[in-house]
């Protein structure tokens, strides 16, 4: 036997003696930091940042790939990043099934909805759920292909790994923002600037928008920074020289402006109106037609002014055509009944996005 091979064993072994060795040393120094950190938590009012990759993918919309595969599905959101930061078109990275405005255009297309609020601009969603809830920080989302696409990031109340189910669901937008056109494919990290909310949270959901991008948006994974104790907000007050109030100036306009307004009163004689003004003297189908310009929640809003609106409000051929994928938040069993005397004439109905986690029965869909 050639004794290059005695040696090539030997130097094996002790190249593995040295891994272990320094796998045991890193592990004490990973204890002792995390009881260093502890105590540290324990002894002074500092809050750790924890930092988390989504460790399990609960819900979304659609996804390039099939249900018997891995490739460009939403389950590679899970976990650490198989592809960042190289950039291009890689099967390991979570795509969704449309971009652009081709499937508007095409003549299968569904009509839109009318009464879709102008800041509801999400095409599709992807919700994320996390090892410890903990208070936002910040929101890192690797996009590895023609990134942009995201419009939303929210935080849920809910603890998805808790056994007693909260009585109340909320949701918290993080961050919003209108679709922007992103120049290049190239790979990026993006981290807006999210606000603080009240809260902890494990449960992160992405809304995106496509419609300004030349080809599909590839996710790679989401990281979740933040701490386990509600953060103090910062007061910022504006400091006022109390030189730069002139008191005199100010009663002299305040007590111009009650003049005018009581010589206004004095013209006008003031008594109780009978009628509903000139909205009685209006056709009826033009303030239909006004009304059919409002949202869901502006007619609820309008319905509690007088009995004329209410009556107009509550007609049901307002409510012929109906989304309340927007409001998918909000919906439960009683917005259904709530709406359900008002919807004998619909013909459209769209409940994407709605009912989860038990907010609408069958019950009450039936109904």
């Amino acid at each position: 036997m050639s004794p290059v091979f005695p040696m090539l064993t030997v130097l094996s072994m002790f190249y593995y003696m040295c891994l272990r060795r320094r796998a045991r040393t890193a592990t004490r120094g990973e204890m002792n930091s995390r009881r260093a950190i502890e105590s540290n938590t324990r002894a002074l009012p500092i809050n750790v940042e924890i930092v988390q990759y989504a460790k399990e993918v609960l819900d979304f919309s659609s996804h390039y790939g099939s249900e018997n595969s891995m490739s460009y599905t939403m389950w590679n959101l899970a976990g650490i990043p198989n592809v960042y930061p190289s950039s291009g078109d890689f099967t390991q990275t979570a795509v969704f099934r449309t971009y652009g405005t081709w499937w508007d255009r095409c003549p299968s297309a569904r009509l839109p909805f009318k009464r879709t609020p102008s800041t509801f601009c999400s095409q599709d969603y992807v919700e994320l759920a996390f090892e410890e809830p903990v208070y936002p920080t910040a929101v890192h989302i690797l996009e590895t292909y023609h990134p942009g696409a995201v419009v939303r990031i929210l935080a849920c109340s809910a603890n998805p790994y808790s056994q007693n189910p909260p009585a109340e669901v909320r949701w918290e937008i993080l961050w919003s923002e209108a679709p922007t056109k992103v120049n290049g494919p190239q790979a990026r990290q993006f981290t807006p600037c999210i606000k603080q909310i009240n809260f902890p949270t494990n449960l992160i959901r992405l809304e995106v928008n496509s419609s300004l991008l030349d080809y599909y948006t590839e996710l790679d994974a989401v990281v979740l920074h933040g701490v386990k104790e509600r953060p103090v907000l910062s007061l910022k007050t504006s400091m006022i020289d109390m030189n730069d109030i002139d008191e005199d100036e100010d009663e002299e306009k305040f007590g111009c402006g009650m003049d005018t307004l009581n010589k206004q009163f004095s013209i006008v004689t003031l008594r109780e109106w009978p009628t509903n003004g000139y909205f009685d003297k209006l056709p009826y189908e033009l303030i239909q037609l006004i009304l059919s310009h409002l949202t869901v929640p502006d007619l609820c809003r309008l319905a509690q002014t007088c009995k004329l609106l209410y009556q107009h409000c509550c007609d049901p051929l307002q409510y012929i055509h109906l989304s309340l994928q927007p409001y998918w938040a909000r919906i439960n069993d009683t917005s259904l009944e709530y709406l359900q005397s008002r919807c004998t004439l619909i013909q459209w109905l769209n409940l994407s996005w709605t009912g989860n986690r038990g907010a609408i029965s069958v019950s009450g869909f039936s109904r």
